[in-house]
């Protein structure tokens, strides 16, 4: 049987990170896994309390926050799992889904990334991802599949491959990361799960979506107000992908495109809206991409 590691990533959440480990011990029956918490620099280090209360559980404190990608490439180096299932800490199990996942894995060799139906935690009649769209390389555009839409069942019992897995919970075989390499921590936030999947395709396996499997996740559907933050990684890091992952013709394409057309219309846009200093940090991120190589200094650590 193959064993499975559970990462997850903590800032600044304990409690809903408590929620989901109570929601693993509630609804796993997989008897074969480890669970990892890797605390990315939160203001308060609960590890002392979570080794008293939660001793079958490894604990990890980076003092510093290393982003998503920094994050679980740290519980990667303690991992041992043939498996390594990627979950965010605002989700919440399912019976079965690692069960269904595990077997999918094992029944298909050429499948080194999958990830399950999620449907929104607040709303659980609607879900978030059953799939992805390939991606435009010339525009960095793709779709997510269903995402919005009121669960009639209508992706249900849909096991294939698919354009991208989602961040927010996604299972890696061993031997792809191995072969891949781990996630990009230039990216810090955004677009780091994508460039990841492309690398490991490139590697010679398959990205797919199990349906038959799902997960609860406590992100909002309501966007809320803008963030300066996410604002500039999404720029940044869309711009990085494509210098990471395009042909080279896309990406000339590309470029001409996001100067010319894209951010003046964003520009615009954060002046109708109010939105002061959201153009800054646009050219701020397309700088970056100008001064910095696409491969970062600190890919991550090496896997056990």
């Amino acid at each position: 049987m193959n064993s499975v590691s559970i990462i997850t990533v903590n800032f600044n959440q304990s409690f809903v990170t408590e929620e989901l480990l109570s929601s693993i011990s509630a609804t796993n029956v997989y008897p074969n896994i480890e669970i990892i918490v890797v605390d990315n620099g939160s203001k308060r280090n609960d590890i002392f309390e979570w080794q008293i209360k939660y001793p079958g559980i490894k604990f990890i404190r980076s003092e510093i926050n290393l982003g998503f990608a920094g994050g679980n490439n740290l519980g990667v180096k303690e991992a041992i799992g043939n498996y390594l299932f990627f979950v965010n800490n605002d989700t919440e199990f399912t019976s079965q889904l690692i069960d269904t996942l595990v077997a999918t894995l094992d029944a298909r060799p050429e499948i080194g990334m999958i990830s399950p139906k999620i449907i929104y935690f607040d709303k659980p009649d609607m879900i978030q991802y059953a799939g992805y769209t390939p991606m435009n390389y010339y525009t960095c555009r793709n779709h997510c599949i269903g995402q919005f839409e009121t669960d009639n069942e209508q992706y249900d019992n849909v096991t294939t491959p698919t354009g991208y897995i989602h961040g927010a919970a996604m299972m890696v075989r061993r031997e792809a990361i191995e072969k891949a390499g781990l996630m990009a921590e230039n990216f810090f936030l955004y677009f780091e799960e994508f460039d990841w999947c492309d690398r490991i395709k490139k590697a010679g396996y398959e990205v797919w979506v199990d349906t038959r499997a799902m997960i609860y996740h406590k992100e909002s559907i309501s966007v809320g107000k803008a963030s300066g933050l996410k604002e500039y990684f999404m720029n940044r890091n869309r711009i990085l992908f494509i210098r990471r992952n395009a042909p080279m013709q896309a990406r000339l394409f590309f470029y001409v495109y996001f100067v010319c057309m894209v951010t003046p219309r964003n520009i615009l846009s954060y002046i109708k809206k109010g939105y002061k200093g959201f153009s800054a940090l646009l050219l701020k991120a397309i700088w970056w991409n100008i001064t910095q190589p696409t491969d970062s200094k600190k890919l991550g650590y090496p896997i056990n």
